[in-house]
């Protein structure tokens, strides 16, 4: 679900042989291969996807799609709600109805961002209407119970592997081959993933049995002034093209939490996909880029 997202574009390309994968979207294909179907349909008419849930009768879903750009969200609070609440609320039923594993892709913003690192029994504490609408949604995945696993993402950074998603790497290193400077912040601490990574854990999560949370993120708690000078120097700019800026104050930008790095031990030690690095994440970054598209 959300196919032609940046997230899903790396479970899509990732899924090997051994999967029958169905991707859906509300758009038409951003890109195809022959081992997976695409499906246009609009996931806001629940019999749309009834319908498709009739046919596909999946035995696992992977829920990537979502209403992400927090400034929106705060701004139009029932479209928020529509995408990241009531869209999950149908997929955790059909889930349910039809007996398939649901694997929901949650953020790391869920918490107030004043008691970092977070593992995974910290109570969420959001602070803009996107988290508030996440951790709803975490909520009603939950009480799937073992018949589902919530995904709470770091600061996902990569290159679209599929189709073209929103990367922010790719507009950052549009900017250093430009010699335009890049404006970060180093008030906002993350825990950097790559999109590599986060698509392998995703297809490892639906195929097993676990259950309940799990935090997918880097090993390294960095600021997005110190991530976006590591980027520039593994991309071949110099760091100098990154330059120290205080947090917006723009009317109607919502709040922000300040330190949302989480803890991944619990994925480390059951997941076979390792949790690396942001140096480890890059190096794979630019080999996957490196390699001809099959």
């Amino acid at each position: 679900m959300g196919a032609n997202g940046f997230v899903a574009g790396s479970v899509l390309a990732q899924a090997g042989e051994g999967w029958q994968i169905h991707a859906v979207s509300r758009g038409v294909a951003s890109a195809r291969r022959d081992q997976f179907c695409w499906h246009a349909c609009d996931p806001l008419v629940p019999a749309q996807l009834t319908q498709l849930f009739q046919t596909v009768k999946p035995a696992a879903v992977i829920h990537t799609a979502a209403l992400a750009d927090i400034d929106f969200c705060q701004a139009h609070p029932e479209l928020a709600r529509a995408v990241n609440v009531d869209l999950t609320r149908t997929l955790a039923n059909l889930c349910g109805d039809f007996g398939a594993r649901l694997v929901f892709c949650s953020t790391d913003t869920v918490f107030d961002g004043e008691h970092a690192p977070y593992d995974e029994a910290a109570q969420p504490g959001p602070i803009n209407t996107y988290a508030e609408t996440k951790v709803e949604a975490e909520q009603i995945v939950a009480r799937l119970g073992a018949q589902s696993v919530i995904a709470r993402l770091s600061l996902v950074v990569g290159l679209p592997v599929l189709g073209t998603g929103n990367s922010f790497l790719a507009r950052m290193i549009a900017s250093f081959a430009d010699g335009r400077p890049v404006g970060a912040t180093e008030r906002e601490v993350r825990t950097p993933v790559d999109v590599l990574t986060v698509g392998r854990a995703l297809l490892e999560l639906a195929a097993g049995d676990q259950a309940g949370l799990f935090h997918l993120a880097g090993c390294d708690r960095l600021n997005r002034f110190e991530i976006a000078q590591q980027i520039a120097a593994r991309f071949g700019y110099s760091p100098y093209l990154v330059v120290a800026q205080p947090v917006a104050a723009v009317p109607g930008r919502a709040a922000r939490p300040r330190d949302v790095s989480l803890h991944n031990a619990k994925a480390v030690a059951q997941l076979k996909t390792p949790m690396r690095t942001l140096d480890e994440g890059l190096s794979l970054i630019l080999k996957m880029s490196q390699t001809p598209a099959s």
